[in-house]
Order: structure tokens, then sequence, then C-alpha cells
């Protein structure tokens, strides 16, 4: 499996698998998932593809066929109240194609995404996971991430 950065011309790929994780999401979570949505059309996957503060790899197999895409985030924190200054890279979207799963495509997209915060003096990675996706909370567990805050809710 090679990572690069992503390109335009991996977009379509990329909407392909970002409908697998709306489709995960989708059943975990139907009343916030709509089926067949995608987190970025592909209009926002070209602006995303040009912002370096916003960097996307991307997993290739052999064949150079995207399987997996990491969809990352600078952020640089100053001067926020009682917060030390630091450069966090977080970690918007994970994904492998499900096909590849159990391959350890993710293992790998998740150690360039960490040799990738390291290059940008970050202090840490963080990311969000839902509670419904427990394949995805015991992945990111098996690569060493703990809890760091828990976001709570109440179904109205």
């Amino acid at each position: 499996m090679k990572i690069r950065p992503a390109m335009e011309k991996d977009i379509p790929r990329l909407g392909d698998l970002l409908l697998q994780v709306c489709r995960v999401h989708h059943q975990g979570r139907p009343d916030l998932f709509r089926a067949g949505g995608r987190k970025y059309d592909d209009l926002e996957l070209r602006k995303l593809l040009q912002d370096s503060s916003r960097p996307v790899l991307a997993a290739l197999d052999g064949d150079g066929v995207v399987q997996g895409y990491a969809f990352c985030v600078l952020q640089r924190h100053q001067g926020e109240g009682s917060f030390n200054d630091m450069t966090t890279l977080y970690l918007d979207d994970l994904c492998v194609d499900e096909g590849c799963r159990g391959q350890h495509v993710g293992r790998q997209l998740y150690e360039a995404v960490l040799a990738l915060a390291r290059e940008k003096g970050c202090y840490n990675v963080t990311l969000n996971v839902w509670t419904c996706n427990e394949s995805a909370m015991k992945f990111y567990e098996s690569c060493g991430l703990r809890p760091q805050k828990i976001g709570m809710e109440v179904v109205l």
C-alpha cells in the first residue's frame, strides 16, 4: 500500500468511500445521518485538496486504486483561555474500503497521520468517533488512542 497526498484525480474514489462512511453512520444513528449522504461533495473535495491546513492522505493499492483516506485539519491553539499554546492535527475522517478491511490499511494510514503530525510540529493527534461505530472505536484503541473528553447528549 502506498500512501500519498490525495489528488484531484482521486475525487471519484474519495466520494465512494465517503458514501461507505455515511452508510456506517446511518446504520448506527439514522436519526442523525441520512441514507446516501456524503460529508463532502465533489466541489468541497476540490477545495479541501487545495487547502494546506487540511491535508488529505490517500492509500493506494498496487494498481493505484484508492483504498482508504485520512482527512486531517491542522489546528493552531494560541491564547485560548487556560489552555497551553499548541498545534494539533485533528483526524477529521479515516476510511478504508469495505473490501480491504483487516489488511492493515487503516493502521498504515494512521501511522502516516502520525508522521505528518510530527513533521508539522504538532503536540498531539485528536479525533472524534461515534460510539455507534464500535469497530472504529476498537481500531483507534488498538492504535493507542485513549479518550480525551466525552461528548454527551439527550435526544428530545
